[in-house]
């Protein structure tokens, strides 16, 4: 049984907190160093620099050309159409304009971020595919996190229970693939990937707290009337 809404709506809100809370953390640390690399974050860089293989490195790259361009911009306006499926054309195109708008705020501030860091990237000798811009947050890590979640919303909203779990963790399993490409390909540091996690988790919990938020008003509202 689902929670009660004012709960959901709670529990989401502290989620976006805490993942809010651990970005700016990490954030604090990363700008502190003035974008040199932790130690962890050299240590799995030299590892992947040895270990590549022809073969793993193609797989790589044809896994992190998904998390930019036009894909998750189409899959956020797919999200959108279908958790507004039901609702009639007009219904459909708003979700789908809503899902869209959600995911260029969330790109738009993570470039003042980006920015505002000005994170270099690993050594250009290093990387085994193009990238270009400051590093941190990693873009295709926090874009394909993004539409991960806009996707598993669409899901939960149009698919049985055990339909929408099977797919959440194919979703997750691509965003997480996202991610760490881009650190096997050498182009972001670790803890560049694990900035772009947080924050998509941050703006997914918000966006789930007003959603529930939002529901929570309306079943509030039907009672009175």
């Amino acid at each position: 049984m689902r929670a009660p809404i004012a709960s959901r709506a709670t529990r989401w809100g502290l989620a976006a907190g805490l993942c809010a809370a651990l970005f700016a953390v990490l954030t604090v640390l990363v700008a502190a160093r003035h974008g040199s690399p932790y130690p962890f974050d050299a240590s799995v860089h030299r590892w992947s620099v040895r270990h590549r293989p022809a073969v793993a490195v193609a797989l790589a790259r044809g896994v992190t050309t998904t998390g930019t361009g036009p894909v998750p911009y189409l899959c956020a306006v797919t999200a959108g159409l279908i958790a507004g499926w039901g609702r009639g054309a007009r219904g459909r195109l708003l979700t789908a304009a809503g899902a869209l708008g959600f995911l260029l705020l969330a790109q738009g501030l993570r470039y003042a971020v980006l920015n505002s860091v000005t994170r270099p990237r690993p050594p250009v000798a290093d990387r085994v595919t193009h990238a270009s811009g400051f590093s941190f947050p990693s873009g295709h890590t926090a874009t394909s996190a993004l539409v991960a979640g806009l996707l598993a919303w669409a899901v939960w909203r149009a698919a049985s229970p055990a339909a929408a779990r099977l797919w959440w963790g194919l979703f997750a399993c691509w965003a997480v693939t996202v991610g760490l490409t881009r650190v096997y390909l050498g182009v972001h540091w670790p803890t560049d990937v694990l900035g772009g996690w947080l924050y998509a988790l941050t703006w997914l919990a918000a966006a789930m707290a007003v959603v529930a938020w939002i529901g929570r008003n309306r079943k509030s509202r039907a009672a009175v009337e």
